[in-house]
Order: C-alpha cells, then structure tokens, then sequence
C-alpha cells in the first residue's frame, strides 16, 4: 500500500473543506438550527414527546446525522466532478494510487468533515437543547458508517455524473428526498399503512434510527437489522465504486 500517497491524497480533501470552512462546516450547522427553531417554533407546543424523548431532542438528533450525511455526499461527489469539469481529474489518477487507494483516503476525509460537523451542531443544538447520550459507541457506530456510506454514495454520483446539473439532479431528486422521507423530523411508527412499509425499505432510515437510538435510547427499527443494511451498503458501494474507478469509468474519457 502507498502509505505516504493516501496520506497526501487524504490531507489534500480534508484541506480542501477546512479551506472554505465557512461553507463546509459553519454553515451546515447554521441551517440544522434553524430547522430546529422552525420546527419547535410550529409544533414543538403541541408535540411534547415522542415516546418518551422531548420533541426537541428527538429533532435534534435527527437534525445532526442529516446534515452529516448530506455533506458527507457532498465532499467525495464536488470533489470529483469539480475534477471532472475544471480538468484537473488527472491529479487523482496520475499518482502512483491503486482504486482502493484513492476511495479510502476521499472516503475517510469526507467522514472527517461529517464527524466535525456532526461535533460543532451536537455542541450549537446543546445550548438550546439540552440533552444526553443514551450509548455513545451505538451513537459513534452509526455516525461513522453513515458518514461512509454517504461518502461512498457521493463517489459513485461523482463517478458517474458528467456535469454539475447531473450532480445536482442526483441531489435533488435522490439524496434530499431519501434524507426527508427517512425519519428525520418525526416517527415512523406515526404514518399511515403502506407509508410506513415503505420506509423500512429506506437505508437512510436505518441510519437516522439507529443514531437516535444512541443518542435518545429510542428506535422505531430493528438496530440488528440498521447495521447489517448499512455494512452491506457499504460494501456494495465499495465494490461498486472499486470496479469504476479502476476501469476509468467515465474519469479517463
């Protein structure tokens, strides 16, 4: 393995975000809380709790690993097809870096960005929402796997999107309605039939869920099953991604 090269790819994207950390990091954090007030400001009175966590500590946690998935997607997929529209692709490809290579060091950089963030929003939310971690390695789990998940979700868009209204078409009509339609602002258990049958079917449910659960102690899911659904992910996205890059699919023509 080329320690010294992942290393120099890995440092690249992480001051990459660091860089304009006014938008990768900061600004995130901002928009989580202002979901948060908006949210506590229309209903919050008249939801007290869901189960027996206080409505706003249910939407704080869900705030947090949204915004730590989302950015996660954003990091590996802008990173890529910025390479592929300014041209300067090839400083991926021209070094001596195999396909496993260069996804683990983009791969861990944009899971760098999501725990800080997921860090700086949990630190903003506490201020006004006071709360307190029911499991932190339940908790740090499924931050760590989302964070992976999305960043290797975010690698295959930039992979296979060809320009930047591709990528933001994949965000639109993909990420964002996954992310929304996942839990993230309220239970479950609370939508009607089919509705609810469907979401189970939904990965990005199990991310959020089992999250919260570590945050909160509450689940509406089967956590066994949220790991095993994440960690395949993971793996096919892996293989998946390997296979492309390491063909040049799209990144050499």
């Amino acid at each position: 393995m080329n320690y010294l090269g992942t290393y120099t790819l890995f440092k690249k994207e992480v001051l990459r975000f660091i860089k304009v950390y006014n938008q990768t990091l900061i600004a995130p954090v901002i928009t989580g809380l202002l979901f948060l007030a908006v949210f506590q400001l229309a209903i919050g009175e008249r939801v007290n709790a869901v189960g027996e966590v206080p409505f706003g500590v249910f939407m704080a946690s869900g705030l947090i690993i949204m915004t730590v998935v989302q950015q996660a997607f954003a990091n590996t997929s802008s990173s890529l097809i910025m390479g592929k529209v300014l041209g300067n692709i090839i400083d991926y490809l021209m070094p001596p870096l195999s396909a496993g290579e260069i996804i683990f060091a983009m791969v861990m950089a944009s899971v760098l960005r999501g725990l800080l963030i997921a860090m700086l929003a949990g630190i903003a939310i506490y201020i006004f929402v006071p709360f307190s971690v029911y499991s932190f390695p339940i908790m740090i789990f499924y931050l760590f796997f989302a964070a992976m998940m999305l960043a290797l979700l975010g690698l295959f868009a930039g992979v296979f999107a060809e320009s930047f209204d591709q990528m933001a078409a994949v965000t639109s009509y993909i990420i964002t309605p996954l992310a929304f339609l996942s839990g993230t602002f309220y239970s479950i258990k609370n939508l009607p039939g089919i509705w609810a049958e469907i979401a189970y079917f939904n990965p990005f449910f199990y991310m959020i869920d089992g999250f919260r659960y570590g945050m909160t102690g509450y689940a509406d899911g089967n956590l066994a099953i949220g790991a095993i659904t994440l960690l395949s992910c993971i793996v096919f996205l892996w293989v998946a991604v390997y296979i492309m890059i390491s063909k040049g699919y799209r990144l050499k023509t």
